[in-house]
């Protein structure tokens, strides 16, 4: 199906910050390719997907890699403001607590509770925001608008995870935290109201990819009774063995240029690029998916990642688990941040939505 031309302005200024980056890695390595160098828009600020914003900002003065990063990421939560208010839906007022999580032998994690009102316990969800890794966070207006009307919809707590970004923490930093914070879910569920006994977990993206390892790593340790995972967009495979560069090829970008992108997600979450063979890095390539609970994965047409949910959900299937996987058409992979503007993505919430329903079933 043909690309949404909702995207088609985004996707001309996305293709252009990826080859201006591209450029400047160039340039980096080969000073005498600044010569033929244009800098009119270029920026390694921008958000690396296909809604990066549509204009985009003057390459910034050379600073060390920490100031990169700290403008990077401003940039991002800049970029996730506009796109909340003119492309997104708001969240309604909920009541939320803010917790901290103690994890040994790392950081503490903040997690942040989104109540749905009732009486009784409610069932809950742990999430995990999308970003690469290294941007992203509960505070981001777009998550936090989506955990509010999940909440709201559905009538199951966001139980929201604001783990550690790479590089400054690296892998297994995050998944360890994960787990922490699902330990710490089922030691006080009941003083939050929650009900333990109808627990789920949820990803985007990288958050996907944490969300998967982290029902491995229950199954590994603890067996927590989990009802059930739900991956949104997500990368399961850091190898790139399964990458899908038909999606990006299709809407113009070279492949040099994606395998570039994966290169650098995985070496700054990761460090040591031979940890991505490692299950809770790459949760496809566990030995066994048997045990796991059911799986809702959803994918998106012109998203290089589509072909992880998909093989991910066969992998499950094989191993007895059960597992539905959906491609969305003419949308690319940050496709649940529009409600506000498509149909499609409204229709990917309610699904996300319909899911978490059957929590409450008995």
């Amino acid at each position: 199906m043909p690309l949404d031309p909702f995207f088609a302005q985004r996707l001309r200024t996305h293709r252009r910050y990826l080859f201006d980056k591209a450029l400047g890695d160039l340039k980096r390595k080969l000073p005498w390719a600044s010569l033929t160098a244009s800098a009119k828009t270029a920026t390694d600020a921008a958000p690396a997907s296909l809604s990066a914003p549509a204009k985009a900002a003057p390459r910034p003065a050379p600073s060390g890699p920490r100031e990169a990063r700290a403008r990077h990421r401003r940039a991002a939560l800049g970029w996730d403001r506009t796109e909340q208010k003119t492309v997104g839906t708001p969240g309604p007022d909920l009541r939320t607590s803010e917790h901290i999580v103690p994890v040994p032998g790392y950081p503490d994690v903040r997690v942040r509770i989104y109540h749905p009102d009732a009486v009784d316990a409610v069932p809950a969800c742990l999430t995990f925001y999308g970003g690469a890794f290294r941007i992203g966070g509960i505070d981001y207006p777009t998550t936090d608008a989506a955990h509010r009307r999940r909440a709201a919809a559905s009538g199951v707590a966001q139980v929201a995870v604001d783990y550690a970004l790479a590089p400054e923490h690296r892998y297994p930093t995050q998944i360890e935290q994960a787990y922490a914070a699902l330990e710490w879910l089922f030691a006080n569920g009941a003083d939050l109201d929650l009900d333990t006994g109808r627990v789920a977990v949820d990803g985007a993206s990288a958050g996907a990819c944490l969300a998967a390892a982290l029902t491995l790593m229950n199954r590994d340790r603890a067996q927590h009774p989990i009802r059930l995972q739900i991956l949104e967009v997500p990368v399961v495979d850091l190898t790139g063995r399964h990458i899908d560069l038909g999606a990006t090829w299709a809407v113009g970008i070279p492949s040099p240029i994606v395998t570039r992108e994966l290169r650098s997600v995985r070496r700054t979450y990761l460090g040591a690029e031979e940890r991505a063979r490692e299950a809770y890095a790459s949760p496809l390539l566990a030995d066994s998916h048997a045990g796991l609970p059911p799986a809702l994965i959803l994918t998106a047409e012109y998203d290089p990642l589509r072909r992880h949910g998909e093989v991910y959900a066969a992998a499950l299937r094989a191993a007895g688990v059960e597992a539905s996987a959906t491609r969305y058409l003419g949308v690319t992979h940050d496709i649940a941040i529009f409600t506000g503007v498509l149909a499609a993505a409204r229709r990917w919430e309610a699904e996300v939505v319909s899911a978490l329903r059957t929590l409450h079933e008995a």
